[in-house]
């Protein structure tokens, strides 16, 4: 079987020099959950829009990127938007259509779905997101936590196979990030999350992947990752509460 995501040795400048990536590569099989952990400045959203597209500008054919075995080529871009979802880390940057259900219906209707089937995924992930009777509601008039879950419902309404979610739980308060946490687990779709909320690595993804200027310093079992506190300390992360009882065997 493809895998889900490939990265081969992915290397991008910015416009002013500076290396973001030098060099990255990982693969995440159909299914897979995998957390992105990393300092700031990491690395971490340069890789993720990396993944639909969003970056570089130009797009070669050199499979650096691969998504089910297809290069990220200009061509394909459409399609492979189609297949990977991506939530960005601020909601606000990604809500533009004045109520809920428009919101929720830009992506599919940028794929020229039916408007039938349009109305139909809107109450679906909607309610999926448990934001069901909110579709005339004013998205700027949302709490974050829900603008956040519209996100979420406007991704889920493509149906991607492969979800790419930017600190998805970042400002949001504890009963906000558990319903989050609770939501993400019920999706099949294959994730890959960048984030700082180390609890939510361990509760969801059974592997982990720590990123540091732009280059992967580990990637394997997030319980050993996260356990191994010389690790963690070096790339300005903390062993999680979560571990502090819980010792491996």
């Amino acid at each position: 079987m493809k895998n889900s995501i490939e990265v081969t040795n992915l290397k991008y400048r910015y416009h002013d020099g500076t290396e973001a990536l030098r060099g990255v590569s990982f693969a995440l099989a159909p299914g897979e959950c995998v957390a992105l952990l990393g300092p700031n400045g990491s690395g971490k959203s340069t890789l993720l829009l990396h993944l639909n597209g969003l970056l570089p500008e130009k797009h070669s054919a050199n499979g650096a990127v691969r998504i089910h075995g297809e290069p990220v080529t200009t061509e394909k871009l459409a399609a492979i938007r189609r297949q990977v979802g991506l939530l960005f880390q601020d909601p606000d940057d990604q809500l533009f259509c004045p109520t809920v259900a428009e919101d929720v219906a830009f992506g599919p209707r940028q794929f020229g779905i039916s408007e039938n089937e349009i109305a139909a995924r809107v109450q679906k992930t909607l309610a999926q997101v448990g934001l069901a009777g909110f579709d005339h509601r004013a998205t700027h008039h949302l709490s974050h936590g829900e603008k956040r879950r519209v996100c979420l419902a406007g991704v889920l309404a493509c149906e991607p196979a492969v979800l790419v979610l930017d600190e998805p739980t970042s400002d949001l308060d504890p009963r906000g990030r558990r319903e989050f946490k609770a939501l993400l687990r019920e999706i099949p779709a294959t994730k890959l999350i960048a984030t700082h909320d180390l609890e939510m690595a361990v509760e969801l993804c059974p592997r982990a992947i720590v990123l540091d200027h732009g280059q992967i310093v580990a990637d394997g079992r997030t319980m050993q990752l996260l356990g191994d506190e010389a690790l963690m300390l070096a790339h300005g992360l903390e062993k999680p509460h979560i571990l502090w009882h819980h010792h491996p065997h």
